[in-house]
């Protein structure tokens, strides 16, 4: 298991440290956080990283720096009531308990197709984050519901700095704390007709805040051996898909941040299935195609598809692309 240390050190009010065993990429790792280059909650480089978000002892802002060298620490500041929690979730948060011996193991290389295996080896400091924070993965999932990134990242953007509080310590200009669930249940229409999001994705985020107390029971738990549209009672994704308008893609955007699941795939994502299948067949396929490739790495389906989006590989375009929706006056 890694090991760490907190401490309170002059300028900041927790701080830890962390050797990865081998390579390590802060931006691979932390930047499924970053919603966009805009997030006024996050913002991820190769070598630093600011995130101000809501912890159980309070608001914070927590700085990851990881200078530039295969052998190098990962160090970790944080301000305000929440640090000491955060510091103490932070190896989680980098993904220092993601393991990938499993997925590394002959028998599944083996089975890899040439892309997957390059990108595997061209990038092998990529860690999967678990966060631990339900709410704060589930609203701007639900803000990507069925438009497009730009859009959900205007929305995004507006709400932080329409109801977002300030985050302590000396976070970067203009960044903000994440919306509380009591803000987001206090959002009038008409802002969220200038967030530009539509009333079904605005009614099931509402949902959502009025569940995030109970969701937020499960954000330090394992998540189990739960697998995609077998979801019994009992798991986090039982409990996020009991809320309406949060079905599987949601969920498994949701598990990929909270606890850096590495099987949960966002089935119902306009682009990835075709994109999947491109790359591994040649040929566009469905969802139900695009589960039949993944298949023979069950358990490591989700590392397949992050590592098929840093191959370099891009996504061919056929057709009418899924055009901007303006809500304003609706």
């Amino acid at each position: 298991m890694p090991d760490s240390t907190a401490t309170t050190l002059p300028g900041c009010d927790a701080q830890a440290s962390w050797k990865p065993h081998g390579s390590y990429s802060l931006r691979q790792s932390l930047g499924i956080l970053q919603r966009g280059a805009g997030d006024p909650t996050a913002q991820v480089t190769d070598d630093t990283a600011w995130l101000c978000f809501h912890a159980p002892g309070g608001p914070v802002t927590l700085l990851a720096r990881h200078p530039a060298g295969r052998d190098t620490e990962v160090f970790l500041k944080a301000w305000g009531p929440g640090a000491e929690h955060a510091v103490e979730r932070g190896l989680h948060l980098l993904g220092a308990y993601d393991d990938w011996r499993a997925f590394d193991a002959p028998e599944t290389s083996a089975l890899l197709h040439p892309v997957v295996a390059r990108s595997r080896k061209f990038n092998p400091g990529l860690r999967f984050p678990s966060t631990g924070r339900v709410f704060d993965a589930l609203l701007p999932a639900i803000l990507e519901q069925k438009v497009t990134l730009i859009e959900a990242h205007f929305a995004w953007r507006y709400l932080c700095r329409a109801v977002g509080e300030i985050p302590p310590g000396p976070a970067p200009a203009d960044m903000r704390l994440p919306p509380s669930p009591a803000a987001v249940r206090s959002l009038q229409p008409w802002q969220w007709h200038q967030a530009r999001v539509d009333s079904k994705r605005s009614a099931t985020a509402v949902r959502a805040a009025a569940a995030a107390a109970s969701l937020e029971r499960w954000a330090v738990l394992e998540l189990g051996a739960v697998r995609e549209n077998v979801m019994g009672e009992g798991t986090l994704a039982a409990a996020l898909g009991s809320i309406p308008g949060v079905g599987p893609w949601s969920i498994a955007e949701v598990l990929q941040r909270t606890h850096g699941a590495p099987d949960h795939v966002s089935v119902g994502d306009y682009h990835l299935a075709a994109f999947v299948g491109q790359v591994l067949t040649g040929r566009r396929v469905d969802d139900a195609g695009m589960l039949e490739l993944l298949a023979p790495f069950s358990g490591h389906r989700q590392r397949v598809v992050r590592l098929i989006g840093l191959s370099g590989q891009r996504k061919q375009s056929f057709g009418p692309r899924l055009a901007p929706m303006d809500h304003r006056r609706s």
